[in-house]
């Protein structure tokens, strides 16, 4: 994993880039190794990862930034994050220790693009997987063996194509297993199986059109259900509504462009597909209590 050419306000733009020694789309390794390849700085800089990220800790305590969120991981944290999300390590303690497994968006599609699907499509739609959840027991044990399996392969002796064979299988049924861990616990929630993936499926358009759609009709539209009906699925999961939820992702990402980059506020309204900066002075000072401005100078890293 190595970084690119930092971005004007101290975001490190990271994609997947293996060493010359390592030919595989998929890297397994401990956080005490990944501490030892890295820097202290590196660690503590906001990162925006451009692949998905599995991280499990096992041993010892730390604090997880995930898009502005704080996450305290204690022995059986999973944290999952996928392209474009923005996070940073704990610097101050060195006892944590566990998993890191970090791979290529196509690597599960394989070379000749054809992705294998369960029903449910989970390995096309990873975005289902929760970014923090955290383990029983037995499911620690579990997930520990395959990560530890997949350790070891990726260490054979072997030609690349030999190992993506071997170790992608390995990857989807680790992530099929996580899916249904939180399926089990998604099972006992309050929300119903076609609102819960109505749901999804309005989580998932929004990843894909939110510079472009701000309306809750225009999702409604595009995954083919009424606004009402799309309006109680999203009260069910989340507990507010789909124009809140909506916003608190536009929200998000105006962040994120704000903290992380050194483009001008009205370049940003640019990105996020308003039509005039101050629209999106009002939508952002609304929605978060404060001026683009005021919160910028309020996170950004000095």
């Amino acid at each position: 994993m190595r970084k690119n050419a930092m971005l004007p306000d101290r975001i490190v733009q990271v994609r997947y880039q293996a060493s010359a020694s390592y030919a595989l789309d998929v890297e397994i390794f401990t956080l005490a190794e990944f501490r030892r390849r890295v820097s202290a700085k590196h660690l503590g800089t906001p990162q925006r990862v451009q692949f998905h990220m599995l991280l499990y800790l096992a041993a010892g305590r730390c604090t997880h930034w995930v898009d502005f969120e704080s996450v305290a991981c204690r022995p059986g944290t999973l944290l999952v994050l996928g392209p474009g999300q923005i996070q940073r390590f704990e610097t101050r303690s060195v006892d944590w220790d566990g998993w890191m497994v970090i791979y290529r968006p196509e690597f599960l599609e394989g070379r000749a693009g054809t992705t294998v699907r369960s029903e449910l499509d989970v390995l096309h739609q990873l975005v289902d997987l929760a970014v923090h959840r955290t383990l029983s027991g037995s499911e620690q044990e579990a997930v520990t063996e395959c990560l530890s399996r997949m350790a070891a392969d990726a260490r054979l002796r072997a030609n690349a194509a030999a190992l993506h064979a071997l170790l992608r299988p390995q990857l989807q049924a680790l992530l099929v297993r996580l899916h249904v861990i939180q399926a089990r616990g998604e099972a006992a929630s309050s929300a119903a199986p076609v609102p819960l993936q109505r749901f999804k499926r309005f989580r998932l358009a929004i990843d894909q059109e939110l510079h472009h759609f701000h309306r809750v009709a225009d999702y409604a539209k595009l995954i083919g259900c009424s606004q009402k009906s799309l309006q109680r699925a999203t009260f069910a999961v989340t507990g507010t509504s789909a124009k809140a939820f909506l916003s608190q992702k536009i929200v998000l990402e105006a962040k994120r462009l704000l903290v992380h980059t050194g483009e001008s506020v009205s370049i940003i309204a640019e990105l996020l597909g308003f039509d005039e900066a101050t629209n999106f002075v009002k939508f952002f000072r609304r929605a978060s209590g404060r001026a683009p401005g005021e919160f910028r100078r309020e996170h950004t890293v000095r």
